[in-house]
């Protein structure tokens, strides 16, 4: 059971245990070719520098968004959509250079290889995408008891594919229901952090209101 989504920490001390091959993995990263081998930083795990450096396709010694988002797919080889990769660069990009280093992409390599198994263990029937009671079930186990008004407007919003006017919408692929949590936890923790008594409701102004949307990935 799952009581919070997966944490991200400072990148630099990252954990260096195996790391499954990307074309095995369903919803990880999946270099297109190793133009280069350039030498690896002292303590580097040999098969992460290779996949660093697989993606970083201008030999630049970082990684762009543009670049990221070639060699993130989902478990229907479909690419990651930009909004979830530059959501995953804000968190990960700890110098604020705009790019992502090697320790920087050590961090985001095992905060996605963390949140494959949150998505496996809540996708009961193997689909390869969130359904409404998954997810209604994923956002519980993390504490977050939402309306089924407020869970149908997420799993809308967040659907894989345009919604129609027949039938339930479509799933919510591995990188979209990563951004719907990440999401509902930092607006959640932004609306507790104005709740100082504790009573459920809060005062903001019209500025507070749009910088904390605006702010929110």
């Amino acid at each position: 059971m799952y009581s919070q989504p997966p944490a991200y920490g400072n990148p630099h001390h990252h954990h260096h245990g195996s790391i499954h091959s990307t074309h095995s993995s369903r919803y990880s990263s999946r270099p297109s070719g190793y133009s280069y081998q350039a030498a690896p930083p002292p303590g580097a795990d040999p098969t992460l520098w290779a996949y660093f450096t697989g993606v970083d396709t201008d030999r630049s010694g970082s990684i762009t968004a543009n670049e990221l988002q070639q060699a993130l797919v989902n478990g229907n080889w479909t690419k990651f959509d930009l909004d979830t990769v530059k959501m995953l660069m804000s968190i990960f990009d700890v110098d604020r250079s705009g790019t992502i280093n090697y320790n920087e992409f050590a961090g985001l390599w095992k905060y996605i290889q963390d949140w494959q198994n949150v998505f496996r263990h809540f996708d009961r029937d193997h689909s390869g995408t969130i359904e409404g009671h998954e997810l209604a079930e994923a956002l519980r186990s993390f504490g977050y008891n939402l309306s089924p008004d407020l869970l149908r407007l997420i799993e809308l919003k967040y659907a894989s594919a345009p919604v129609s006017g027949y039938g339930p919408p479509p799933g919510i692929t591995f990188d979209r229901f990563v951004r719907a949590c990440v999401v509902v936890k930092t607006l959640t923790e932004a609306f507790q952090r104005a709740d100082v008594n504790r009573s459920g409701y809060v005062q903001f102004s019209y500025e507070q209101f749009m910088s904390i949307v605006l702010s929110s990935p």
